[in-house]
């Protein structure tokens, strides 16, 4: 992924969201552009217009914390906005290009014993790992018969976004497909600023670009986020609709990787549907988890 196309769209989107009268300016007339114009941009961020014109055109090596603080406020970004552009000026360095070459590809990653035990240990709610690429690496009982088409279709290769855009089935796995869709592209976006020379995310996202006019739409939007914690609804196959909330825990043994567990509220449907899906999970041959690298 180009580094200076990444920095350009992203400013220029973020740039483009914001009203003159949200900055606190007067809206003005004969506006041929959305939202604020770069000189606007220039004038709340404290610098040239000059200067900010270069860095919107992808120039962020050598731009100091400082001057990217300024840019964040002035478009108004939020920790999960400040934290990638953080990122895509670490990758404009390139201070780590002779480690991390273009397009790197994945080392395999292997739970460790101690982990699977971990989360087999957790019964009550499904339990997982993924890498930022949305590949799931590790899960427990609960969480494989909870993603049953997941794991049951070779062609989603234990991916929640390919599940998300190119398996039919997630259309019925999440009453809210649109929200889901919009969460999904956006941790991928996040990964790339994170992670821009990963060649295995790279090959997913042109998968994915190219096969699915709503996933497209969604990567030139640009959008970033956090993903730590909320509710979430489901509607699985066996036990039909459930309303979980979600926590994820980033694993400080293994950057880049979070493990996630789903909880229903206590007496609640949805927890009595859990119990049953632990139970059907039980009696029924399951496919397990397999292998997968991590980023």
């Amino acid at each position: 992924m180009d580094n200076r196309e990444e920095v350009r769209e992203f400013l220029t989107s973020r740039r483009a969201r914001i009203t003159p009268e949200r900055a606190g300016l007067p809206p003005g007339s004969r506006r041929r552009v959305p939202g604020l114009r770069r000189s606007e941009v220039a004038a709340l961020a404290d610098m040239s217009v000059e200067y900010y014109s270069k860095l919107e055109r992808g120039s962020l090596a050598g731009v100091s914390p400082p001057v990217l603080e300024a840019v964040a406020r002035a478009l108004q970004l939020d920790d999960a906005e400040r934290a990638h552009l953080l990122n895509l000026a670490r990758a404009a360095d390139g201070s780590d290009a002779l480690t991390r070459p273009r397009r790197r590809t994945a080392r395999p990653w292997t739970p460790h014993r101690s982990l699977q035990w971990t989360l087999d240990a957790i019964t009550a709610g499904p339990a997982f790992v993924r890498n930022g690429r949305m590949d799931m690496l590790a899960a427990n009982q609960l969480a494989r018969a909870f993603y049953s088409d997941l794991h049951e279709t070779p062609g989603n290769r234990m991916n929640l976004a390919r599940f998300q855009f190119l398996d039919p089935a997630a259309r019925r796995f999440y009453p809210g497909w649109d929200t889901f869709a919009d969460v999904a592209v956006a941790i991928l976006r996040t990964e790339a600023g994170r992670d821009p020379y990963d060649k295995d995310l790279h090959d997913l996202v042109g998968e994915l670009s190219t096969r699915s006019e709503e996933f497209r739409g969604r990567w030139g939007a640009h959008n970033v986020r956090r993903h730590g914690t909320g509710t979430k609804r489901f509607h699985h196959p066996v036990v039909g609709d459930l309303t979980l909330a979600f926590e994820g825990l980033e694993m400080a043994a293994a950057p880049g990787l979070t493990l996630t567990v789903y909880a229903a509220e206590p007496g609640s449907a949805s927890e009595e549907a859990l119990r049953l899906l632990a139970s059907w999970s039980v009696t029924e041959p399951g496919p397990r988890t397999r292998r997968s690298p991590a980023g």
